[in-house]
């Protein structure tokens, strides 16, 4: 026996099997990666290790001294691409995380501090709406990370100056994180393309900061939606299930 359903009734059913297969699609590339830098990121950071270790100690010598700057810059683009291998080290699927039952407020109020700093270098203003949540089972320092990322990329999508707020509560079964910017916004023919790995917006930027947002919350087994404010700027939404991790 076949149910026909009206086309207005299938829409919901249609939406939801389209989100579905973008999000596997993109756990799918997420998980690609996560391979190569397991395979690799180790292999490259090795090396980087020792010839910094090797600039710091001769650029520490009295006779370098006029080349001082030149020792410096070379140390801080070894610093950036070891902070590269770290965000795609984060990829991997298999890194070890450490859940255990935590209060996600408590971990917001804890990073607190870094994220006024990087406010107040952009001329921003940083708002909490945190409202009684119950306890997550969650890896602190990924989502930390998690955090300091969307935060950052609020920030910098207001150039101009702004207010970003970062709001908490529940709903039902499930426990809501959302981050909202005063910026420009996302093109919508690019939000698919969000946590792509290599993708980027940026002039200046290598495409791993939402990528390793998404991994994130998919090792928490929660989700994330990306959209654009009606009245201006964008909003992330994260949306963890109780008693899951």
């Amino acid at each position: 026996m076949f149910i026909f359903l009206p086309i207005p009734e299938l829409n919901p059913i249609l939406q939801y099997i389209s989100d579905q297969t973008d999000r596997m699609a993109r756990l799918d590339r997420l998980n690609t990666i996560g391979e190569m830098a397991a395979s690799i990121g180790h292999e490259v950071r090795n090396p980087l290790t020792t010839v910094r270790g090797f600039l710091q100690y001769i650029g520490n010598k009295q006779t370098f001294e006029d080349y001082k700057s030149h020792f410096l810059l070379m140390l801080e683009e070894l610093d950036r691409a070891n902070a590269i291998i770290t965000d795609f080290l984060s990829l991997a699927k298999n890194k070890a995380m450490n859940f255990k039952e935590n209060h996600l407020n408590m971990i917001i109020q804890e990073v607190v501090p870094l994220l006024e700093a990087d406010a107040l270098r952009y001329n921003c203003q940083l708002e909490l709406d945190l409202q009684d949540i119950p306890l997550l089972s969650l890896d602190e320092n990924s989502l930390r990370q998690l955090i300091l990322n969307i935060v950052r990329n609020g920030i910098e999508a207001m150039p101009q100056g702004g207010k970003l707020k970062i709001s908490t509560y529940s709903s039902d079964s499930t426990v809501l994180l959302t981050f909202r910017d005063e910026g420009i916004g996302v093109p919508t023919e690019l939000i698919d393309k969000l946590g792509t790995p290599f993708f980027t917006t940026k002039e200046n930027g290598v495409g791993l900061g939402l990528a390793v947002c998404y991994r994130i919350v998919e090792r928490h087994n929660a989700t994330m939606i990306i959209e654009n404010l009606p009245e201006g700027g964008a909003k992330f939404t994260i949306t963890f299930k109780q008693g899951v991790s």
